[in-house]
């Protein structure tokens, strides 16, 4: 959602219980004093209101030369690496090794750790011998402290130290001077920390103008590190250090300067992926002439395309790949993080590499990768694959899997800012009913609460949400309601009283509560970093406690970056204090908690039965055991479409496979056409929600005449057919942490055709998407990756060879999808009006078959809603055909459930009509469906039995 000086007059009178707004003139009502200073403030705000301009400010966010730690650490040159290892300090247990580095610029010690974790991991953690105070370790990410495995020490001399990784191949080399770490496999180098000198770890020190020399007792254990600053180093103040200023915020530094940073070299490597969320490329572009990614959970309005600026979440991982091998680096750090990177064969041409195969060069391709944090320690894990599905395991071993949602929650979502009232909420719901269109969920924003006071309702518009809530349950269908976490500063909000008197509120720099301005005007925030705080926010979840929730209501987390209107970069100031941490270390695990919070809250309130559906706007690396995400506040813009496929995939590259846009666009008015397409495409991402801003005309599937409705109503429709799939699809996902929605080369990674496509993807294995995404277009080139795989039309079932760029004509009804030969998809073709009122409905298989003339798959059943399945309670068959016979077998077969389904049709693409069919099963007959599709015997036979 966006902030009000980036919205229109209609917005800027939602403040209208803050502000009088009368002939253009701004005047303060009854208001406190705060509010009073906030007057030029929303004066700018409403300016920027009547100029109705919609476009991201980027004088709000800062640049790398504007950030302080990072311009500093930016402006070290490769090389030059003070730092060396004390070999003579080095401390080898069964799992760890110790040894300390010094600076030799300053003498500063630093205490390296290296381990050998289960699962192909290497874990780094670099931190001060000595520091002043102890630095921040981020908690509550990792779900468990992660198993180690022996290391063994292979050879030692005076320049270094060679360790097994658990086989005679793979090996750690540290350098001592300068260090260097290196791991080995074989001959080849898969990964270099520090090979560019760029290791940087400002260490904690006294500020020398404040610094008192008389020593008692209390620091004397700390004068020892204090001495260690050289004369040359205490002069060398520059600015940023201490203090920093951004427009007219003062970024007080209590701690002076702390940033880290570290290099990774990555030989043979081209492509690197990941580190969402960017509106960017899926391949990551080099950052040598520009600002360096960032990752700073911020609330940026209608963000810029194609570029490195920071977004709503932060995921510190990479990845790394090319036809050999696929790596990873997980970066464990919740303070701001700018990432750069550059490659020797940045700028080169197709021409110009082929020209250096022709000549014999012997420049081997590497990408080089430097993170730099503000604060914290270095606490880095080396995924080392060596496929990409040993990658995305490794970081499931690390950080937990997706979340398995309820199946509800596939669905079809309707969503406004905002639905009036509770006629609103109805009428719409009837619609869908009249035009025949299926949904599972309608939202609420932040109108429907009694004043922006969450956990509440207006009383006027929504007088009885529990009539509301069963009139949705009667048709088997849910809502969902916002729950922001900025809190109405108000004596009468019992929620504000609780939390104050609690002292649960995020603190300033001086040990008050912390206020910024947010929807409800002046704004508490709860700290959630409180273990304490987040269990009494998952109570007010409880039915007894949230008047007017059901059970079929479910919850929305906005604006929690946190977003703060007239804080710095729209966001908390960095020395707000949580506890004994500054924001500075922890910002970008703000989000994570608002949602586990959430999610916890909507677990508990059913007594632990029923799965959570929280959808959240920021994230952190391990959100993805607690919901759903978005791409935020988008605008209605082919290029808004077009990148909500690389931001959803790189999404899944690091475990957040629960992603969507906003259909059609939150900001603007899409036209018809556009409108149409991102339907189609959103059918085919695993979250499926349209949503539209207060200031945009109404957009409901049905208002666009009969023949666009008939369009938006059957992609919605196959999204409904599809859900026996994409349900199968989440439960691997929560087993295993593969992506659901992966780039092609997660399934072809030795095919170099597929590393940089952004523009068409997998859903699973088995369908492949190439969404129409241009305006106006007439046709369209899939690539159809693998020289030995065939993939049938799912529409027509025409078959085509794989390994091939295929152009495809398209209208206004084509949506390009392709079923893998040799894979057999579950489907429901009784589309109804919502997922649970199809539970008992029967299946069809279709069977795809391959150039050997066989396919395989699986079908997963439970109860779509409980955790019933951690019990054992859900039915797992593998599905195979093989010499004509169509067969299943019980792949868990200690589980127990009992559904009504049944099989009730097969279809098999790329068989020939037979000439008999026998049937053998103990349960009910089904009809057999057989096509033809090499004689293009279109339609098929149907033959029953």
């Amino acid at each position: 959602m966006p902030r009000p000086n980036d919205t229109t007059v209609a917005e800027c009178i939602i403040l209208e219980r803050q502000v009088v707004v009368t002939q253009n003139v701004l005047r303060c009502s009854p208001l406190s004093g705060f509010l009073c200073r906030m007057v030029p403030v929303l004066v700018l705000w409403l300016a920027v209101c009547l100029t109705g301009t919609w476009a991201v400010d980027r004088g709000n966010f800062k640049t790398c030369d504007q950030s302080s730690f990072c311009k500093r650490q930016r402006a070290l040159k490769p090389g030059e690496s003070p730092y060396r290892a004390l070999l003579e300090t080095m401390e080898l247990t069964n799992t760890r090794l110790t040894l300390q580095l010094i600076n030799d610029n300053n003498k500063v010690r630093l205490l390296l750790e290296l381990y050998r974790l289960q699962g192909n991991i290497t874990r780094v953690k670099i931190n001060e011998l000595k520091p002043l105070k102890p630095r921040y370790e981020v908690p509550d990410v990792l779900i468990r402290e992660p198993p180690t495995e022996p290391l063994s020490l292979l050879s030692q001399d005076e320049n270094g130290v060679v360790l097994s990784l658990g086989s005679e191949s793979q090996r750690v080399i540290i350098s001592a001077r300068p260090f260097r770490l290196d791991i080995m496999e074989g001959s080849d180098v898969l990964m270099s920390l520090n090979s560019r000198g760029l290791l940087t770890f400002e260490h904690l020190r006294m500020r020398k103008d404040t610094f008192s020399y008389k020593v008692t007792s209390t620091v004397a254990s700390v004068w020892d590190n204090i001495k260690r600053t050289t004369k040359e180093e205490e002069e060398k103040v520059e600015d940023g250090m201490w203090e920093e200023m951004f427009k007219s915020h003062s970024d007080s530094k209590p701690n002076g300067p702390s940033a880290i940073s570290l290099d990774f070299s990555l030989p043979g490597v081209e492509h690197v992926y990941g580190i969402p969320e960017h509106a960017d490329t899926l391949r990551l572009k080099t950052t040598e002439n520009g600002d360096p990614y960032r990752l700073y959970n911020l609330d940026v309005f209608q963000y810029e395309l194609y570029n490195p600026m920071a977004l709503y979440g932060a995921v510190p991982v990479m990845l790394a790949h090319n036809t050999q091998r696929t790596t990873g680096i997980f970066w464990l750090n919740a303070a701001e993080t700018w990432v750069d990177i550059s490659s020797n064969t940045a700028g080169k041409t197709v021409f110009g590499k082929m020209l250096d195969y022709v000549q014999g060069s012997s420049e081997t391709p590497q990408t080089d990768v430097r993170w730099i944090s503000e604060s914290g320690i270095i606490d880095v894990f080396l995924m080392l694959g060596p496929t990409p599905k040993d990658v995305f395991s490794q970081y499931a071993s690390l950080t937990g899997t997706q979340s398995f949602p309820p199946l509800a929650s596939l669905g079809y979502h309707q969503c406004r800012w905002n639905y009036n009232d509770q006629e609103d909420v109805q009428s719409v719901d009837a619609g869908f009913d009249e035009h025949d269109i299926p949904y599972d969920f309608i939202w609420l924003d932040i109108e429907h609460t009694d004043g922006k006071r969450y956990f509440t309702w207006d009383p006027h518009k929504f007088a009885t949400p529990k009539e509301m809530l069963q009139g949705l349950k009667d048709k088997k269908r849910k809502l969902v309601a916002i729950v922001d976490p900025h809190i109405k500063i108000d004596s009468n909000y019992k929620i504000h009283n609780e939390i104050r008197s609690r002292g649960f509120y995020v603190k300033n720099k001086d040990g008050g509560d912390y206020e910024g301005w947010c929807w409800p005007g002046s704004a508490g925030y709860p700290d959630f970093f409180r273990a304490d705080m987040r269990a009494w926010w998952a109570s007010m979840f409880a039915y007894d406690k949230y008047e007017g929730s059901m059970e079929n209501m479910y919850t929305w987390n906005d604006m929690n970056e946190p977003s703060v209107f007239n804080g710095p970069e729209v966001t908390m100031h960095k020395d707000a204090v949580h506890g004994a941490w500054e924001n500075r270390d922890v910002h970008n695990l703000y989000g994570l908690y608002v949602q586990m919070a959430t999610a916890d809250g909507l677990t508990q309130r059913s007594g632990g039965v029923e799965r959570p559906f929280v959808l959240s706007r920021a994230f952190f690396a391990g959100s993805q055991r607690y919901g759903a995400v978005w791409t935020g506040d988008n605008a209605a813009e082919w290029d808004h479409l077009k990148i909500s496929i690389p931001m959803c995939l790189s999404l899944g590259l690091v475990g957040m496979s629960f992603c969507g846009a906003d259909i059609g666009g939150f900001f603007k008015t899409p036209s018809t056409e556009l409108l149409v397409r991102w339907y189609q495409t959103g059918a085919y991402q695993p979250f499926f929600r349209a949503h539209a801003h207060l200031d945009t005309p109404r957009r409901e599937p049905w208002l666009f005449g009969p023949e666009n409705t008939a369009l938006i109503r059957e992609a919605i429709r196959q999204r409904y057919a599809l859900l026996p799939y994409w349900y199968q699809q989440f439960y691997h996902a929560h087993r295993t942490g593969d992506p659901i929605m992966r780039p092609l080369w997660v399934e072809y990674p030795q095919d170099p055709a597929t590393f940089a496509v952004d523009d068409e993807y997998l859903i699973g294995r088995d369908l492949l998407v190439h969404p129409v995404t241009e305006e106006g277009a007439r046709g369209l080139t899939a690539y159809l990756p693998g020289k030995d795989e065939v993939w049938f039309d799912v529409h027509t079932f025409q078959k085509h060879n794989g390994a091939q760029n295929l152009y495809i004509p398209v209208t206004m009804s084509s949506i390009p999808v392709f079923q893998r030969g040799g894979s057999i998809i579950p489907r429901k073709v009784r589309v109804r009006r919502s997922s649970e009122c199809m539970e008992h409905d029967p299946y069809t298989l279709y069977v795809a078959l391959n150039l050997q003339r066989t396919a395989e798959g699986e079908l997963y059943i439970d109860d779509g809603h409980t955790f019933n399945y951690e019990r054992k309670e859900f039915i797992h068959r593998r599905l195979s055909f093989a010499k004509n016979i169509l067969s299943s077998v019980n792949l868990a077969p200690d589980a127990q459930f009992t559904t009504r389904s049944w099989i009730e049709r097969v279809v098999i693409l790329g068989a020939s009509k037979p000439s008999k069919v026998t049937l053998k099963t103990a349960g009910e007959c089904f009809a057999f469906l057989a096509c033809d599709v090499d004689s293009s015997l279109v339609p098929c036979y149907m033959l029953a039995n």
